[in-house]
Formats: C-alpha cells, structure tokens, sequence
C-alpha cells in the first residue's frame, strides 16, 4: 500500500508531514465512530492529537510546554491545521473527557491500512521451518505511577502503577493489539482473548503459564511455546535423540505428561507436551520450555522463545523515546490517551524509517532525528539522508530553515 502523501509535503515541517501519514477518512471513521467531537467548538479530535504527538515527538513534560512549542509563530500554527494554540486548561479538559478509544480506534486502523507495507519492509530473523506461519509474541511492561495521584491505578499498598499488556505481531514487527489495565492485574488475565486464529504460534513468558489456558489453544490448534514453571509436576515418557553436530545449547529433548491435580482437573492428564532444555550462554543459565508441538526441530522451539527479545526491545524503545513514563494528566482517560498517541506516533515513525532511510538506521537514532528536524520544513527523504558528517557552508542563507519559500536553496548548503 502507498503512503498517504501530499504533492507538496516538503512546504510543512516535519511534525505536519508525519501527522499527514494518518489519511483525513481513517480520522474521520475513528471520530465518527467515538462521535469524538459532538459538542467541541475549538480543541477537536485532530487538535489533540496535534498536541499530543507533537508532545511525544518533542519530549514535552508539561501541558504548557506543548502550549509553548505550538505557538512559536502563526505561520508554525497554519502549517500544521490548526486555528490557534490549545492553552494548558483546555488541553487537561480534552485529556480528561474526550474518549481514549478514538485514539486507540486510529492506531488499529494504521495497522489495518498500512500493514501491507510494514511487512514489506520489516527486516527481522527468519526461523527456516515456521516462516510462513503466523507468530504472536505476548508479554506486559509496568509503568510504576503516584498512588496519591492515580488512584485508580492499584498495585501495592502504598505504590500505584500500570500494566501495557501487549500482543506483537513477527510478521507487522508491531504490536496488533494493546490492553491498559492498572498492574495489580495478573499477567494472564491482562487480555480479552488469548486464542487465536488457528496454525498460530504463540510465545510467551512462565506468567502466562496454565492448564486452561494449554486445552484451549490444543482445541483452538494454537501452537504455544512458554517456560515451565519451576514447581509443575510431569512425568518424562520419551527421550529424543539430539543432533551431535549442532545446536549445542539443546541440553535436552523429550516427550512428557504433566500429573498434577490441576493438569487433571484442565483434562491434560493423557495430553503429550515437548520440554526442551536449552542453556542461554548470555545469561548462563538453563530455561525450560513447554509446547504442544511435538514434530519441529529443537532449535526451531529454543529459536521461537528467543523471538521474546523483539518485544522486550519495543518496550525498552518507547520508554526510552517517546512520553509513556510521565504523563500530562492524572485520570485513566488522560493517560490511556497519551499512551495510544504514542503508539500512533510509533507506528509512524516506524512506517517512515522503514519506507525512506536507504542505510540501516536504529529507531532511536532516527526518532533523535526527527525530534531535532521537527520544526524544520525538510522532506522525509533528507532527513532520513542526514548522516552527522562534516558539512561547510560556502554562505550564509539568506533566510532560516523555518522558511518555506528556499527550502531547496537551504537544503543544498548541507548536501
């Protein structure tokens, strides 16, 4: 699919031509649908998503420092939609009252319209025997918050905080579903639905680990591959043979039962499970893990499991780059809106990185990028060129990079 472009999009700085990649009718449905504006006169839907991304891409801490950046000059204004700067008061009401699931609605809708080509230009690890099977990795990231402040967010007794219980897609190399709970909430309860489109292949952590949970993916012939938990009861039935010239981490491979009340009252007690022992050298230490597939390879499990890694990587990015730490408002609207915006803003400048930088650029490398272009009039496909090299002026421009009119002259004097 192509990317949703304007004929002129170098004549708006950055942070307008990354909000353009979201196209007017995918805006539209979202706010139609959550009926977003019904009742807003000034600060609508496209407003605070303005707002709040220019917050995410700008680093802001506060309400009145998005205030600030987008009342730099008119003109910034105009170029970017809007008809005047949102003051701090009207910014924590929209945060506080509009719906967070217009937000969460568009990031769902980017997936769907620009998956086509995140998967085309996904660059990820190949395991030969499952590459054309469908692999969901599942896993959460606690934000620890105030309890005083957000109260609604019960974790401990004197500590509150939230879960971002996450479902990541190998293939989109993005996550295809996200649930906010508060972090008291167990891991293995933190989603909807945890079956899932049958010959799917699901990889998860020992939190995830249970009984029925294990019957109804057989029934639903998910393929799940987790960790054994240390105090689970089985009995060994078959020992496979492992290769000798290879895979040496593969410490063990065997066919097994569990025998616990529990795996008899789940109706597993005759259900055969495969337990491969694998040494991870960067730990030194030893992992079980548990799947009902019994005929690939061991490696291909062990391979599988490390495939966590690619998620664990994502959330370490978005605390890292983007605002899902600190948040602009205290109630559980306002902060599940500031963090679908930054998913939304994610899957942008993922979108981005992965369409126009030609060199192997790291995502936070190239969000370092864009934050320090954001209000700069450059293309895409020069700021994705910009390399750090040493560049000399042969003159001075006759006018900054905030101009639109020499953007072309200006851009030249660093090529």
């Amino acid at each position: 699919m192509k990317l949703h472009r304007r004929s002129k999009n170098n004549k708006n700085p950055v942070i307008r031509q990354v909000l353009d990649l979201v196209p007017p009718f995918l805006l539209r449905n979202s706010i139609r649908k959550y009926k977003s504006d019904k009742g807003c006169h000034k600060y609508k839907t496209y407003d605070q998503l303005v707002a709040l991304s220019f917050g995410q891409l700008g680093k802001c801490y506060t309400l009145s420092d998005i205030s600030c950046g987008l009342s730099i000059s008119s003109t910034f204004m105009a170029d970017l939609g809007l008809k005047q700067n949102p003051v701090k008061s009207t910014m924590s009401d929209g945060n506080k009252n509009r719906d967070y699931r217009v937000f969460e609605d568009i990031y769902y809708q980017l997936i769907k319209y620009y998956g086509g080509t995140l998967t085309d230009k996904r660059e990820r690890a190949v395991i030969e025997e499952v590459k054309n099977e469908t692999i969901k990795l599942i896993d959460s990231s606690t934000v620890s918050l105030c309890l005083n402040l957000f109260d609604w967010a019960k974790f401990r007794t004197a500590k509150g905080g939230l879960k971002i219980h996450t479902v990541w897609d190998d293939t989109l190399g993005l996550p295809d579903y996200i649930n906010i709970t508060e972090a008291k909430l167990h891991d293995s309860k933190g989603l909807i639905s945890q079956i899932f489109p049958k010959g799917t292949i699901v990889v998860e952590d020992r939190a995830y680990f249970d009984f029925e949970l294990f019957n109804k993916r057989i029934n639903a012939k998910n393929i799940f591959v987790t960790r054994l938990k240390s105090n689970i009861l089985y009995e060994s039935i078959e020992e496979l043979d492992l290769p000798d010239d290879r895979d040496q981490n593969i410490l063990k491979d065997e066919l097994i039962k569990f025998t616990s009340k529990d795996a008899k009252a789940a109706g597993l007690e005759n259900q055969t499970f495969r337990l491969v022992t694998v040494y991870k050298e960067d730990e030194n230490k030893v992992i079980y893990l548990i799947t009902n597939q019994i005929d690939w390879q061991a490696i291909t499990i062990a391979d599988l499991y490390k495939k966590r890694w690619d998620i664990e990587i994502f959330f370490k990015l978005m605390k890292q780059n983007l605002q899902i730490k600190t948040f602009l408002g205290t109630s559980e609207n306002a902060v599940k809106s500031q963090i679908y915006v930054a998913m939304i803003v994610f899957l942008l400048l993922e979108l981005i990185r992965r369409v126009y930088c030609k060199n192997k650029t790291g995502f936070s490398n190239f969000c370092e990028k864009v934050r320090i272009c954001l209000l700069h009039y450059l293309s895409f496909e020069y700021l994705c060129s910009i390399n750090g090299k040493v560049h000399k002026v042969d003159k001075l421009p006759d006018k900054t990079l905030f101009d639109q009119d020499k953007f072309q002259i200006q851009a030249e004097l660093f090529s």
